[in-house]
């Protein structure tokens, strides 16, 4: 059984020389729990995932079977980088599986935000059980847990356990960074050898775009959300901002205003965007984005996506207003 306290002498990793020793430990804690076994993981993309794939790699190589589920609902590019850095810079053992449509197709015309991420999360379970059971000889579920989840649940947050697994896959569970804090996995990610951009990637969640893309999804309506977040995370990291903001993301609602564009009238989405700072995600503080930014992000915007044509920024502190919109 893991231990599910953090010892007290344990210092914080802050620095390479300390991550390096915790990946030394971790490795040869890996190798002695798992020998000459499989180890299955759904592999998001996302920090924590991402960074127990890449130490499990450096432990295991090929044992390892990473599973990415691409929902259809990830912002652009990520699904894509996780091919590049895990299948081939790392030669990781990755089970691509485009489930697009399936999503896209079960998501149409429900506009319960509560129903849509039941579908999408049943949905991911499906998907994953489906992969699981092609797989021959696995032992192990690899999560990327981390000491935040077992302090919140005394356990494992739901969204963090695949869950829904068939009954007879009986897994014994390898949670390599369970002990640490978010800012630790960073380092030892950094450490690793990731790119910064996917060590330092901002919460994502778990229902994506899904959740920024309001009411009922159309492929539309998504394509377009997500090339304006594309551009505003673009503009975030050419202006330096990127470090500062805890968050910031576009939300598209179904709506649509009358514009202009080539001098003739045309209706388009809002896009809106939102940018907080946290230390909890409890409360959240707005930032004071520069004016010339703003201008800068609305005109690219409205002039590269098709379907917007208004940029709103969401003033909104929480309380009242949630991180999300949906």
């Amino acid at each position: 059984m893991q231990n599910d306290k953090r010892p007290e002498s344990m210092a914080r990793i802050t620095t390479l020389e300390l991550a390096n020793a915790f990946i030394d430990e971790q490795v040869a804690d890996i190798r002695k729990q798992v020998g000459d076994k499989k180890v299955l993981l759904a592999l998001s993309g996302g920090v924590d995932s991402s960074v127990v794939a890449a130490l499990l790699i450096k432990a295991v190589g090929k044992q390892l079977v990473c599973v990415h589920v691409n929902h259809g609902l990830m912002r652009k590019g990520e699904s894509e980088q996780v091919i590049e850095v895990f299948g081939k810079e790392l030669d990781a053992n990755l089970v691509y599986v485009d489930a697009t449509d399936r999503f896209l197709d079960l998501l149409k015309g429900e506009a319960d935000p509560e129903k849509k991420r039941k579908i999408i999360g049943n949905e991911f379970i499906k998907v994953f059980d489906e992969e699981a059971s092609k797989l021959e000889g696995i032992s192990f579920l690899a999560q990327g847990t981390i000491y935040p989840d077992i302090i919140e649940s005394h356990g494992v947050k739901a969204h963090h356990n695949v869950g829904g697994l068939p009954e007879d896959m009986q897994f014994e569970l390898v949670e390599p960074v369970r002990l640490l804090y978010k800012d630790e996995v960073r380092v030892v990610g950094e450490a690793l050898g990731l790119p910064h951009n996917m060590v330092y990637r901002q919460p994502f969640p778990g229902p994506g775009l899904g959740v920024r893309c309001l009411g009922a999804i159309t492929r539309d309506r998504l394509n377009a959300l997500r090339e304006a977040d594309a551009i505003l995370r673009e503009e975030f990291d050419n202006s330096g901002l990127a470090g500062k903001v805890w968050q910031y993301f576009i939300s598209v609602p179904d709506m649509k205003s009358v514009g202009v564009r080539d001098n003739k009238r045309y209706e388009g989405w809002p896009a809106i965007i939102r940018a907080v700072n946290t230390s909890d995600a409890m409360t959240a503080t707005i930032e004071e984005i520069p004016y010339a930014l703003l201008h800068k992000i609305t005109a690219r915007i409205t002039s590269e996506v098709e379907g917007i044509n208004r940029v709103l920024y969401d003033l909104t502190p929480k309380p009242t207003g949630t991180i999300e919109w949906e």
